[in-house]
């Protein structure tokens, strides 16, 4: 339990005067990896479904398991002979962010971002539904929010909504997707 707090407070402390910090064994920052890959970390901004900065991104910097940077790798080089490539929203999520959902959660008249990110859910069932979750996969460093982009235009494939989108259009059996949004959904999801 030591151990993992050690490694929850590094993880959540990644930079120090500009500089990258030394993460814990078996974590790695993507752009090592991938150093052309597309970041977009939204939760280290303001433009995200809470309207603030989250607790715990202190830099804009995506983390994941080595194991998970190697294989996001081989799929980044397998979209680049056609063209495309990987934009990230969000990798490692340390717990204190997850805690942070959580608070915004509860408060019901903090409605801010919700004509952008959920118009039709009522906030008070974010979790029910599984939009939001207390406990994260995220957490553990292997999971990755993500989408594919055009590499000449660098623009997003259209998946019929925007990243972090709560709503029934954005499951993956959404029957109302046009032919060309299953496409790109599908190569997401291959």
């Amino acid at each position: 339990m030591k151990r993992l707090l050690f490694i929850l407070f590094l993880l959540s402390n990644v930079t120090l005067y500009g500089q990258k910090a030394k993460l814990p064994q078996g974590f790695v920052y993507v752009t090592d990896y991938i150093p052309h890959i597309e970041v977009d970390m939204k939760y280290h901004t303001a433009h995200n479904f809470v309207g603030r900065p989250i607790d715990g991104y202190h830099s804009a910097e995506v983390i994941l398991t080595e194991r998970a940077a190697r294989a996001l790798q081989q799929v980044e080089k397998e979209l680049n002979k056609e063209g495309l490539g990987l934009k990230v929203f969000d990798g490692y999520r340390p717990q204190i962010a997850v805690n942070h959902f959580k608070r915004w959660a509860k408060d019901i008249k903090d409605t801010l971002m919700r004509q952008e990110f959920y118009p039709q859910v009522d906030k008070r069932e974010l979790f029910k539904k599984g939009f939001i979750a207390s406990k994260s996969g995220h957490s553990r460093g292997s999971t990755i929010d993500l989408t594919i982009i055009d590499l000449k235009t660098k623009k997003e494939l259209d998946m019929g909504v925007p990243f972090d989108f709560f709503g029934e259009e954005s499951a993956h059996s959404y029957a109302k997707l046009s032919p060309s949004q299953k496409k790109n959904r599908q190569k997401l999801k291959s």
